[in-house]
């Protein structure tokens, strides 16, 4: 046993001299160490020998193993190395090479649109004001001149947050951005009560409804409100903010319609419209032949929502509006589906 023991060592070694690959070594490994290898082979026969040869017979086939085992080490580390030098002679790196671009994140398109209306409206003299997402019903409409089971309220569909148990001022999701009127007077208000200053504001923010999701309307949309209080303000000064916002947006040559309209919290109250971009007027399947294109709702501020504010409307007057600005990319891009927005469809995105 102890001369078979020699001839496998010496086999073994024998065929690793000529190991040049790192596939030759892993099946050298396998045929002289495996477990079906004749070395493993007399380790199995080991409880056939008697007491006196187990010893001996195993103490040598451990020596052996151990042999074999560090010249396969040795010899895998010399292959590594000698296909690392062939690599490093043959191979040539050029390093002027220009990598691979990284993937940069973008602005999402209805935040670029909002920075660029903030953005006229901050060149028109108008100050950014933020308010909450989540609002008491007093805030959201009673403070606004829609009482309790107004009609009116029907024109906007809710998220209650307490929808089991409302009572007269429930919890809810803003429908609008309107409920900032109310903060930034009573904010602006709270300097000098007795001569609040003037107010010349925008609101931006998310909004949600309640509503069917479709090409023209999402449950959840950015929304940019406008309030002006002063003394001495007029109809004529909400409509020369307006057009002058709509040349800065939509270029000069951009033509604008005003059509009376209703909103509790204004009056008088008027929709403003734009003429088709698509069409140019004449009417298509975008502005439903009208030739007209809606981008916002405006009006003078209502007597009962100064007063909520802190303000005297027998001093004070003020107008507002309330604008998309998804609807407003839509306008200038032609998108046809308001719910790209929110569909996270890197394709659309990645257009803007």
């Amino acid at each position: 046993m102890q001369d078979k023991l020699n001839e496998i060592e010496k086999a073994a070694l024998e065929s690793l001299a000529v190991v040049d690959d790192p596939a030759a070594v892993e099946a050298w490994r396998v045929t002289h160490l495996g477990r079906s290898s004749e070395l493993m082979g007399v380790f199995s026969s080991l409880g056939k020998l008697s007491k006196e040869e187990r010893p001996v017979v195993g103490a040598a086939a451990n020596r052996v193993k151990v042999a074999l085992e560090a010249a396969l080490e040795e010899k895998a580390a010399a292959v590594k190395n000698a296909a690392l030098a062939k690599s490093l002679a043959e191979e040539k790196l050029d390093v002027t090479l220009p990598g691979r671009a990284k993937n940069i994140g973008r602005l999402h398109p209805s935040t670029q649109q909002l920075r660029r209306v903030l953005a006229i409206l901050a060149e028109m003299g108008f100050q950014v004001f933020t308010s909450r997402e989540v609002e008491t019903d007093d805030m959201n409409f009673q403070m606004l001149n829609f009482p309790l089971h107004h009609p009116a309220r029907d024109m906007q569909d809710t998220f209650f947050v307490e929808a089991e148990n409302r009572g007269d001022n429930p919890i809810l999701m803003r429908t609008h951005t309107s409920p900032g009127q109310i903060h930034a007077m009573r904010k602006f208000a709270a300097t000098n009560p007795s001569d609040p200053p003037p107010i010349r504001i925008a609101l931006p923010g998310m909004c949600f409804r309640y509503e069917q999701i479709t090409a023209r309307s999402e449950v959840q949309f950015n929304q940019v409100e406008g309030l002006a209080v002063g003394k001495n303000i007029t109809f004529a000064d909400l409509k020369g903010t307006i057009a002058d916002f709509v040349r800065r947006m939509f270029g000069e040559g951009a033509r604008l319609r005003f059509r009376a309209s209703y909103f509790p919290f204004t009056e008088p109250s008027a929709e403003i419209d734009v003429e088709c971009f698509v069409c140019g007027g004449k009417g298509c399947q975008v502005c439903k032949n009208s030739g007209w294109l809606e981008i916002l709702g405006c009006g003078m501020v209502h007597p009962n929502v100064l007063m909520n504010g802190g303000y005297d409307p027998k001093v004070y007057s003020g107008f507002a509006w309330g604008m998309g600005p998804e609807r407003q990319l839509m306008l200038r891009n032609k998108v046809g589906d308001i719910r790209y927005f929110w569909g996270n469809d890197v394709r659309f995105l990645e257009q803007f």
